[in-house]
């Protein structure tokens, strides 16, 4: 038995070490409870990886993202077990880790139930308890196919090495790149083979590491993510390092149902998307439509103060204008089909800056006009698949509030830093306040991405210096930008905690070269301006519902479709509430006045059920005094204020924007 030498990493602490051959991940990081595996030379390895000469070992904890997949991953693979012990015909499919959680596929004759869900998980709590050990296993492919031959997912997946299983969803958990491997879930005692699937790995050293986990649901999903393969069960569930945290983590998706806008959306009579219309295309009703004119007129004047110029664009173009752009090699699947009429191809605008770019080129145009900022609330249409569309937040018909910034190259630094101020201070007024940035690079290995290294660099290090100034958090986004430029990305947390990708900004040298776009400098010469692209809400429906899920429909007093309620003590209070109504609305508030037959607390319940923010009492000694009592969406009351003055007090909460 011989020694190897070893470094231990620990962030920026190194620790040299010698051990003897034979020693494991495991062995180096003994008593060490939250480490579930380890990184070796940037390759994450099981704790059973015996240690090599010169290795440099990184522990990895059950906290850390690659901690939290492991133990995901680990948790999918337990799940596929109960279910083929209480379902044995059901075939695999793939169990990688998501966001929060984990999903496995089967092929099952009929859809699991409620009650599948709950025998499954009962059985996964007995397999987590027996302890089983996960043990790694290269294998050859042809040694594969034989001991999967009874899985016909698993087979096809063993075709799919490198480029081709990242291409399939999910699939880089099972094969990846490299050799072919399958886990064995062996008896802790007996070490007999309990169960085993095709996977990459890594996983946690044995079922017993799992702290904590739950199913969540089931749904139909295409095999490989294509409408045109068998459709799957597939069972979501999630995981955590500790029953506290999965306790945490349960209450916040219960609260994140509370605010699902599309129930507050239904709830408070907002919109609605009418299965005659389509999926993803919805329609405002006029509560819905009062916050969406707010939201936009606010906008507007925010943007004429910016000395942007406003323009308007059609929803459809001849085909070739998105050749030009570019779009339509790049874009073309999210894109409806063409539309044919007079021998010519036209397609829905999925995009408004190639019109844009006709607006600039429609006729010459000299540096004195630069920078040019040209915005419009332009409706597009994108073809998203049935699976994806979600409410608002992923529509297939939404209108954004895109502008296109040309400018000289000079310009170009100073124009970004405005431009990123503008952006998050407007953010700002709408109420969301924590933000981080995510610059979005190009992959230089793909053939995506358009232009010259040159050009790239160049728009990446301006974004870059720009977001940079900010002070806020920056996030690489590596091969996230557009085929025709880098951009940043606002993220934006509500209040919850959930992050949004809201406004975008890009650098773009490519379509002004693509559209032959040019202004005439101060010596005479012709010059090609920079195009910069930047949609602030990134769409209007679904900033509408970012914004309805951040307030959980309790909008600030300025957008509230309905700013205050009046509610008489008795019908002969009537009258009087809705003459302060009328001199409410002459004074720009929006205010009702619940006339119905109902008792006064339960008109006091519609409202607070609506989330208006003033509630209007008025009885004999309010109008004997001329005066109102306010009641707050928090319960709490002012009484006896003078009309004039409670006018005022909307008025003031309208104009700092507040919730009351």
């Amino acid at each position: 038995m011989s020694d190897v030498r070893v470094t231990i990493q620990r962030d920026s602490e190194r620790e040299e070490r010698v051990v003897t051959t034979g020693t494991t991940a495991a062995d180096l990081f003994q008593g060490e409870r939250s480490v579930v595996a380890a990184r070796v030379a940037g390759q994450l390895k099981d704790l059973a990886y015996e240690l090599a000469e010169g290795d440099e070992v990184e522990p990895v904890e059950i906290t850390s993202q690659d901690g939290l997949d492991i133990l995901r991953h680990s948790t999918a693979h337990v799940m596929a077990q109960a279910v083929q012990e209480l379902f044995p015909e059901a075939k695999l499919g793939i169990g990688p880790p998501i966001k929060d959680g984990f999903y496995y596929d089967f092929d099952v004759e009929t859809p699991f139930t409620p009650e599948d869900l709950k025998r499954i998980e009962k059985k996964m709590q007995e397999i987590q308890k027996r302890g089983q050990k996960f043990a790694r296993r290269p294998v050859s492919d042809d040694d594969a196919r034989a001991e999967l031959a009874g899985e016909p997912y698993k087979l096809e997946l063993i075709g799919l090495k490198g480029s081709a299983a990242e291409a399939a969803e999910g699939a880089s958990a099972e094969v990846g790149a490299g050799e072919l491997t399958i886990y064995d879930n062996l008896d802790a005692k007996s070490g007999e083979l309990c169960w085993k699937d095709l996977c990459r790995g890594p996983h946690l050293p044995s079922t017993r590491v799992i702290p904590a986990f739950k199913l969540m649901r089931s749904a139909a999903a295409y095999w490989r993510g294509s409408e045109k393969n068998k459709q799957l069960q597939r069972i979501y569930g999630t995981a955590w390092p500790t029953k506290d945290e999965l306790k945490a983590y349960l209450e916040f998706l219960a609260e994140a149902e509370k605010r699902d806008h599309r129930k507050l959306g239904a709830e408070l009579d907002l919109f609605s998307i009418p299965e005659e219309l389509g999926s993803g295309l919805a329609v405002f009703h006029p509560k819905g439509g009062i916050i969406r004119r707010e939201m936009e007129n606010y906008s507007r004047r925010r943007h004429e103060d910016a000395d942007y110029e406003f323009v308007n664009t059609p929803h459809i173009s001849k085909e070739g204008l998105f050749e030009t752009s570019g779009h339509l090699p790049n874009y073309a699947e999210a894109m409806f089909p063409p539309l044919e009429f007079d021998g010519q191809n036209y397609r829905l605008k999925a995009m408004n800056c190639p019109m844009h770019n006709l607006i600039f080129k429609a006729r010459g145009r000299s540096y004195r006009e630069l920078p040019l900022r040209l915005f419009e609330f332009g409706t597009v249409y994108r073809y998203e698949k049935s699976g994806v569309v979600h409410g608002l937040t992923r529509a297939r018909g939404f209108t954004q509030d895109d502008s296109h910034i040309y400018c000289t190259k000079e310009q170009m630094a100073d124009e970004l830093d405005s431009l990123l101020t503008f952006v998050l201070d407007l953010l700002r007024d709408y109420g969301l306040n924590d933000f981080e940035l995510e610059l979005s690079t190009r992959d230089p290995e793909s053939d995506k991405f358009i232009g010259e290294d040159a050009e790239w660099e160049e728009a990446t290090e301006a974004l870059r210096q720009a977001a940079e100034k900010q002070g806020l958090p920056l996030v690489p986004d590596p091969g996230g930008a557009a085929y025709y430029g880098p951009k940043i990305s606002v993220q934006a947390r509500d209040a919850i905690g959930r992050s949004w990708q809201m406004s975008t900004i890009q650098v773009d040298f490519q379509q002004p070269k693509r559209f032959g776009l040019e202004y005439t400098a101060a010596d005479g010469s012709k010059q090609q301006p920079v195009m910069i692209h930047r949609a602030l809400f990134g769409s209007i429906e679904r900033f509408f519902a970012v914004l309805l899920e951040h307030y959980a429909g309790a909008f600030p007093v300025w957008l509230a479709p309905v700013q205050a309620t009046g509610i008489p003590i008795g019908d002969d209070h009537v009258p009087y509430l809705q003459e302060f109504a009328a001199e409410a609305k002459k004074a720009g508030l929006r205010v009702e006045v619940d006339s119905s037959a109902d008792r006064m607390q339960k008109k006091i319940r519609n409202a607070q059920k609506s989330k208006v923010p003033f509630m209007i009492i008025a009885g004999d000694e309010d109008v004997s005094n001329g005066a109102v009592s306010f009641r707050y969406r928090d319960g709490s009351q002012k009484n006896g204020i003078p009309k004039a003055q409670a006018i005022q007090e909307m008025l003031d909460a309208v104009e700092r924007r507040v919730q009351v």
